[in-house]
């Protein structure tokens, strides 16, 4: 018997830590989305369990099109801010995995509207565009043929880095330029990135997530998002009885 196999004979599914209870049998079923097909997640990306086989059906008479990410979410999505100011905060990294042909999706749909489906995929979208960035700002000081196979993205640098204004289609075509000189057909690498306001979303103008605690960096990423409004949509949720949290009700963000 394998590990993994011991651990879904012997262990529990991980339900976040603020349900408070123990997990049932159907959270199995329920705690997780119906296009899940990899082992890997401590959690399950909860804005997602909003999709139905209808909803998606409903979407696709619409024209609007779908893409899939994989996200081996981990425990650190839970972590509070605890430290006094932002800047003292360690950011959780989160492992990603996206193929060239995700990527190349992205930006064929550019002049279009890129909705990120729970805040780690929104994470995950606007990493590729600083993974570009980065490696454009690499290339200029060598060549694409350089022996760079790695990359990943610390929690600041989006903030730091020189080119701030690069086209979004440029940026993801510097990493799809490397992926191509690497033979590489999936990405797989983690991100640290922290959004909070001050940021400005570079691909993502919208996003569809749950409802989220006080003091934490979900929070953060909604007021980056959507700037003050998040008082006035978290107001509406309390006034309203909302349910927040992983079981909790979604909501369509706009970024500003």
């Amino acid at each position: 018997m394998s590990f993994a196999e011991l651990l879904h004979h012997a262990g529990a599914i991980p339900l976040p830590p603020y349900v408070n209870r123990k997990a049932e049998t159907i959270d199995a079923e329920r705690y997780q989305t119906i296009y899940a097909n990899l082992d890997g997640s401590v959690a399950a990306p909860t804005a997602g369990l909003h999709f139905t086989d209808g909803i998606f059906k409903s979407l696709d008479k619409q024209n609007i099109e779908t893409d899939f990410i994989t996200l081996h979410v981990g425990a650190g999505t839970f972590k509070p801010v605890k430290s006094e100011t932002m800047g003292q905060h360690e950011m959780h990294s989160e492992f990603i995995d996206v193929s060239k042909k995700t990527i190349e999706h992205i930006i064929s749909k550019l002049d279009d509207i890129v909705i990120g489906v729970g805040t780690t995929s929104l994470r995950t979208i606007e990493s590729l565009y600083w993974l570009g960035v980065k490696l454009s700002m690499s290339n200029r000081q060598q060549p694409i043929g350089s022996n760079l196979r790695t990359i990943e993205l610390n929690q600041w640098e989006a903030y730091d880095m020189p080119l701030q204004d690069m086209a979004a289609k440029e940026a993801l075509q510097s990493l799809l330029d490397w992926m191509k000189k690497n033979k590489m057909e999936r990405l797989v690498t983690k991100t640290s990135i922290i959004i909070a306001p001050g940021y400005k979303p570079r691909i993502a103008r919208a996003l569809i997530t749950n409802f989220h605690q006080p003091q934490s960096t979900l929070l953060l990423l909604i007021a980056a998002m959507i700037g003050d409004d998040w008082r006035k949509v978290y107001a509406h949720a309390l006034k309203y009885d909302f349910r927040f949290l992983s079981y909790g009700d979604g909501c369509l963000l706009w970024a500003k």
